[in-house]
């Protein structure tokens, strides 16, 4: 018999693996290897890197699979990236940018170790029970090869786990009525989303449509005048947290309490040294 997932299991693996995959964006490997290719705009090089899975798409296709960006940030860039570099030369460049940034960050060491090895057959066992439908950017990832060595597998494997969620986060956010502006204002809120610098830095969105979602969170009682969660807010985003988990529950529970255990382990082991490696910037995640 299948011992059952101790409560949040699966949303504490997720949140080690999810950061395998994220640290790719902030590595100075990614603006070599597009630039290389001519794409040297920072916002092109994220839109064309996460969605050449699903072929040379247009705005409309990123906008509405990435939810949180400005419209008008997407359109400014896609599909006119695709003139520049192909989804092919991208998923190309994206490998050879995992592969450097993997290599610099953990050492020759740990990339060579029986643990990463470990840790890519688990998130890859993981993966056998992701489903497709209506997760566009898990499956267009779904179809790319596996990589054969062990560090790129774990980063394929973290690639798909995390769309996987992210799909499913997507339609939780519709559910909740939280557009892309008050999805990003309520996660900040919580302390455990981005900044506000990096929100307005980096999702095209300006400080007035950020004041502007927070009033309209106030009238819906879920933001106070000193822009925290109200209590009613706070358990609009636990509730958000629980049904993506809820959604999410079929890779986990495939992989068994034993297998999410080790996998947590070994995934926080991983990033916790990328981290100490300076993967990701300090002003990253909090309120400010």
């Amino acid at each position: 018999m299948t011992t059952p997932l101790p409560e949040r299991a699966a949303r504490r693996c997720h949140n080690l693996i999810n950061p395998f995959h994220s640290m790719l964006y902030f590595s100075p490997d990614l603006q070599r290897e597009m630039a290389a290719l001519g794409v040297g705009h920072q916002r092109a090089a994220y839109f064309a890197v996460r969605s050449a899975a699903m072929g040379a798409v247009g705005a409309g296709a990123v906008t509405a699979t990435f939810y949180n960006f400005s419209p008008e940030l997407v359109a400014r860039h896609v599909p006119a990236v695709w003139e520049t570099a192909s989804p092919a030369a991208v998923l190309a460049a994206r490998t050879r940018a995992v592969d450097a940034t993997v290599r610099r960050l953990l050492g020759e060491e740990v990339v060579s170790s029986k643990e990463t090895a470990e840790a890519a057959e688990l998130a890859l066992c993981a993966t056998e029970a992701c489903v497709r439908h209506a997760r566009p950017l898990y499956a267009a990832h779904s179809d790319l090869p596996v990589p054969e060595e062990p560090h790129l597998a774990f980063w394929h494997a973290a690639t798909l786990l995390r769309e996987h969620r992210g799909d499913g986060h997507l339609a939780v956010l519709l559910r909740a009525e939280l557009d892309p502006m008050e999805a990003l204002v309520t996660h900040s809120a919580t302390g455990k989303g981005m900044s506000s610098k990096w929100v307005l830095a980096t999702r095209g969105w300006s400080r007035a449509d950020w004041d502007t979602a927070c009033g309209r969170l106030r009238e819906r009682g879920l933001l106070d005048a000193d822009g925290e969660l109200t209590e009613a807010g706070t358990a609009l985003r636990a509730d958000i947290e629980a049904e993506t988990d809820r959604l999410d529950r079929a890779p986990y529970e495939h992989l068994g309490a034993d297998g999410v255990a080790r996998l947590t382990e070994l995934a926080g082991a991983l990033i916790t040294r990328a981290r100490d490696a300076g993967a990701f910037p300090e002003s990253l995640i909090g309120k400010g």
